[in-house]
């Protein structure tokens, strides 16, 4: 009877252990880094392009009747390419917290984006990392007298019959 009331201790552990590491996982949200590697340049890029950065403000939860009480969203960020025959490049895209620390870059090398392509980062709604006041910050390069990318980011929550949507649009900075 104790070996079998044993066993089932470590069962009942090993699938406790099991689900906290796939809701742990789950928190960290958004495109699975492999899903990257498609779209990683293997080639080194002209010295010409022009480059850039911008920023980009993205809200994982929202205040809701006073400061103590937040609303969790799922933000689409979409890197969208609004040129119609050149690639634009992405050296790098980071996720930042209210607090300004850096949580994650989604990507260690140059990705590109077809013209007129989406490519999008989703942060879904268990994720909380990013607070009130996240945000990203992209560094990008084109070539010259091209349109730089355009980047945008759509929050949505719904809970029974009641949603909320809203939208933001990247800053250039220098």
């Amino acid at each position: 009877m104790k070996h079998t009331n044993t066993y089932s201790l470590l069962t009942f552990m090993v699938i406790l252990l099991f689900s906290y590491s796939c809701e742990k996982e789950k928190e960290i949200s958004s495109v699975h880094p492999t899903n990257w590697k498609h779209r990683t340049v293997n080639h080194s890029l002209s010295d010409s392009l022009e480059r850039g950065k911008t920023y980009l403000s993205v809200y994982s939860e929202i205040y809701s009747e006073t400061e103590h009480r937040v609303h969790s969203l799922t933000a689409t960020v979409s890197l969208r390419n609004i040129n119609t025959i050149d690639t634009v490049y992405i050296d790098k895209a980071t996720y930042y917290n209210t607090h300004g620390d850096a949580i994650r870059t989604y990507f260690n090398k140059t990705i590109f984006i077809a013209p007129m392509e989406t490519v999008e980062i989703v942060i879904d709604e268990h994720d909380k990392t990013g607070g009130t006041g996240a945000n990203f910050l992209f560094n990008w390069r084109i070539k010259q007298q091209t349109n730089a990318p355009y980047f945008e980011s759509v929050m949505i929550s719904t809970s029974g019959q009641q949603g909320i949507s809203f939208t933001t649009q990247g800053k250039p900075i220098d």
